[in-house]
């Protein structure tokens, strides 16, 4: 396989995964919506994808699946779907954060244990895998995968042996677990999904018909027709029973003030088309440009977004500054995410194979450059320089999320510290190494009204967690 190189792995964050999920009790099968709903979860990961489908009625388990790597168009055709019988099912697409880019680790997980067959999808990142996993190898357990998947997975199976229900098995496996994650838990008679207590990953529920519908965004409800019923809580199990019958199980809930959703969910892995927790995307985004507008103006001739995330907060910067808004990118959208890795010295080419400039609407400008944040700033500075290339008098950039100082442990792909541009760095100090005119930044007393004031994770910006991740650093005192 060769070597792949994501466009923005030198500089920008990383998605995480999707997980989707449906139960039809009239029957039907359900792969086909299945490869749709993924199709709408493209962003969130483009390394794997696969999907795991039962019938109802066999009920010690007959769960097929299929799973590759790739994106969802080229790891199934119509064939291949329709091999894929059954009316229950589950599908995820991934980006590793925990465990290696390789066939193995693709999702979902399908264990066939004492009680029958489980299948599973999972978003997020646990903190406690190491543990949890030493604990299941000293009693015997053998580890197919390197993801903390498997680690929930073999957890939620030892549970079910003790209890009644999967339900209950799930709940026990949820006060063992630390960390990030919704699950989509399938047996050949359930659809389960799981929200952990600080509703870190987003999680939803929709209905098409008869069935049911569990989806990490609701942007992938609309792709199949699917009425959107609400989002699961932070901490909730709600089960989809075979007969459409629907129950909730709250006790693992935490008071609202020690939630802790993804603030990046917002500001850039969800699709503006999607509603999380009932905030729209696309309103957060443009509510960040107008903030960025508020609290870094500058003089200026018209503003543009670096696609597709920072399009609508440069449009609210535009909205609220007055500066007209305009299109200065063009993206290539069949690169995709990866494509082969190129040489060192055809670094800036690369760069113009995903994006390049109208130079008609640049030239002789005073641009000021919205994008939704600055991990590294290499591919900033990459930026800056092809549209001094393209002839703007001025570029001013601006960054619609804090500057990052701390790592994720949630799921997000922020690196350590010493890799980040604005650790031990000035906002003047990262202005000159990007070559941009001016920089400034969303100001961290922003992010509750970007979000309707829902609590959130604010942990790579202020080294303060919703939960203690493990070897953590703590917060300088002026931070």
């Amino acid at each position: 396989m060769a070597e792949t190189y994501a466009f923005a792995g030198d500089d920008s964050l990383h998605e995480e995964c999707g997980v989707f999920g449906i139960s039809d009790p009239d029957g039907n099968n359900v792969a086909q919506t299945i490869y749709y709903g993924l199709f709408a979860l493209q962003h969130r990961g483009q390394e794997s994808c696969g999907i795991a489908v039962s019938r109802s009625d066999c009920p010690r388990g007959c769960i097929q699946s299929y799973k590759n790597m790739g994106l969802v168009n080229e790891v199934f055709n119509q064939e291949k779907l329709e091999s894929l019988k059954g009316n229950i099912g589950i599908g995820h697409v991934r980006y590793s954060t925990t465990g290696n880019s390789s066939p193995q680790n693709a999702q979902p997980l399908v264990l066939n244990y004492i009680r029958g067959m489980l299948g599973l999808a999972h978003n997020g990142n646990l903190i406690n895998t190491e543990e949890l996993k030493q604990e299941l190898e000293y009693n015997g357990a053998i580890f197919q995968t390197t993801t903390d998947t498997e680690v929930i997975a073999y957890h939620i199976a030892r549970e079910r042996t003790k209890v009644d229900s999967v339900e209950e098995a799930i709940l026990a496996a949820m006060k063992k677990v630390k960390g990030a994650y919704s699950v989509i838990v399938m047996t050949p008679s359930k659809l389960i999904g799981a929200r952990d207590p600080y509703g870190f990953k987003p999680l939803c529920l929709g209905k098409r018909d008869g069935a049911y519908i569990l989806a990490s965004e609701s942007c992938a409800l609309d792709a199949v027709n699917a009425e959107f019923i609400r989002d699961i809580e932070p901490g909730e199990v709600i089960t989809i029973k075979k007969d459409g019958e629907i129950e909730s199980n709250k006790d693992m809930m935490l008071p609202m003030a020690k939630q802790g959703r993804c603030v990046f969910e917002y500001i850039y892995f969800a699709r503006p088309d999607s509603r999380i927790d009932d905030v729209s995307v696309y309103m957060s985004r443009i509510h960040a440009g107008r903030c960025l507008a508020k609290d870094c103006p500058v003089d200026a001739d018209i503003v543009i977004g670096v696609p597709e995330s920072g399009n609508p907060a440069a449009l609210g910067y535009a909205m609220e500054s007055g500066i007209p808004y305009g299109n200065g990118f063009i993206k290539n959208n069949y690169v995709g995410r990866t494509f082969i890795r190129p040489k060192q010295k055809d670094r800036e080419s690369a760069v113009k194979i995903k994006l390049n400039v109208l130079k008609e609407v640049i030239s002789g400008k005073r641009v000021v450059m919205v994008d939704d944040s600055i991990v590294r700033g290499t591919t900033s500075r990459r930026i800056v320089g092809i549209l001094r290339e393209a002839g703007a008098a001025e570029v001013h950039v601006r960054s619609s999320s804090p500057p990052f100082l701390y790592p994720c442990y949630f799921g997000t792909d922020v690196p350590s510290r010493e890799q980040l541009i604005a650790y031990n760095r000035n906002v003047d100090e990262i202005c000159r190494i990007i070559g941009a005119d001016s920089l400034g930044y969303l100001g961290l007393e922003r992010l509750p009204e970007i979000v309707d004031n829902l609590p959130i994770c604010t942990g790579c910006f202020t080294g303060k967690y919703p939960l203690t991740p493990p070897y953590h650093e703590a917060p300088d005192e002026e931070n």
